[in-house]
């Protein structure tokens, strides 16, 4: 889950981690009150989209009077904002968020991640700060510090030195630093991140450490202990079929594909996509019913696979492990009757109650391909999808 940046610093600034201040606005008269609220000669006025890249889009603007940050405010709501990370579709700006301005001398980068191989909270840093970091990492990769955290003992004093060393600070700017990194390990801990990234993170002229970006992702699973921050989810920011989807227990996500599957578990979901590209296809969406999915949630994922224009076939793929082929079975014909099915479908059954699955569907009197094995079933749907072209 994301959230925008003006919520991710009111989060964060609870553990201790230092930003500028700053007020949301959803109107130009809101964009002004801001300003005149946080006083001084300079504010920064940034679109709030869930997308990177803001600022060559023209969605962040440096103002030095009251009536500029009304008129940055005019020009940025309702606008498309298309970045790197927007698509050509782009995003349409609904909020704003007026930050106070501050006298910067260096940009640096900092970010945490729970690193798979390490299986620990890893943080990166570099001095390259404003910068992708995907790019200085291709590029420079020796411009990027990694550090582990064992979480028998958390975040310590000589992480934080090894962190401030590397990107170059000296005096009070070091004990700043030390204090940031560890509230942001604090916050990363407390709310079951994913990513925290502050890009950039600046020191001041006063030596002062601050994030003037931040990007915070959760981890969906932890979700269920922290409804405050559930509440935060902005729906305009996603997709519609995904906002669907987790309201009945699904994992799905859109791409932009023509082939919808739908698979019981994630690994098998990956290999299921795999094998539609191998075979001269495109998967439209990645889509995990789980292990214990009813015959009413199969129904629902039909639908949402459906629900989307692009899609020209699917490819049902169930093992049924916890998961009975039957039920699944009495899923896919349902809902092909109910959605008026009207492009080609293959099912590869395999596991419990598998014959009489299978027997459901050939007594079903749909136009329902049956495939031996993972391979034909996406030999059978990559060929159909062609034929219907």
């Amino acid at each position: 889950m994301n959230i925008h940046e003006y919520q991710a610093k009111a989060l964060i600034s609870k553990y201790g981690v230092a930003t500028p201040p700053g007020h949301v606005a959803y109107t130009p008269e809101e964009a002004v009150q801001a300003a005149q609220k946080l006083g001084g000669k300079v504010w920064v006025v940034k679109a709030q989209i869930h997308a990177g890249g803001r600022g060559k889009a023209g969605g962040v603007k440096v103002v030095k009077s009251v009536e500029d940050v009304k008129a940055a405010a005019q020009n940025m709501l309702g606008m498309t904002l298309v970045t790197h990370q927007t698509g050509p579709a782009g995003k349409v700006v609904k909020r704003i968020y007026v930050e106070g301005g501050c006298d910067i001398k260096r940009e640096l980068y900092l970010g945490m991640l729970v690193d798979r191989a390490t299986s620990r909270i890893t943080v990166m840093a570099s001095a390259e700060g404003g910068m992708e970091i995907e790019e200085v990492a291709a590029k420079s990769p020796e411009k990027i510090l990694k550090v582990a955290v064992d979480p028998a003992t958390g975040i310590q004093p000589f992480h934080t030195r090894k962190i401030a060393f590397f990107l170059g600070l000296e005096g009070n700017q070091i004990a700043s630093a030390a204090k940031f990194i560890t509230a942001m390990y604090s916050a990363f801990n407390a709310l079951d991140c994913s990513i925290v990234e502050i890009n950039p993170l600046v020191v001041t002229g006063a030596g002062d450490v601050l994030a003037l970006d931040a990007k915070v992702n959760f981890d969906d699973n932890a979700l269920f202990r922290h409804k405050d921050i559930e509440e935060l989810r902005d729906p305009d920011e996603e997709d519609p079929a995904e906002l669907e989807a987790a309201k009945h227990s699904l994992n799905y996500i859109k791409l932009d594909g023509s082939i919808g599957c739908m698979v019981n578990g994630a690994g098998l979901a990956m290999a299921t996509m795999d094998i539609i590209k191998l075979y001269g296809g495109s998967p439209a969406n990645f889509l995990d019913v789980g292990g214990g999915a009813t015959k009413e949630r199969v129904t629902t994922a039909f639908k949402i696979i459906l629900s989307d224009s692009n899609v020209e076939g699917i490819l049902v793929n169930i093992f049924g492990g916890i998961m009975r082929c039957d039920v699944i079975a009495e899923g896919v014909v349902a809902a092909a009757r109910e959605v008026s099915l009207h492009v080609p479908l293959v099912v590869r059954l395999e596991g419990t109650n598998v014959e009489l699955g299978k027997k459901i569907l050939a007594q079903s009197g749909l136009k329902i391909l049956s495939a031996d094995n993972l391979a034909d079933a996406a030999e059978k749907v990559v060929k159909a999808v062609k034929e219907a072209q």
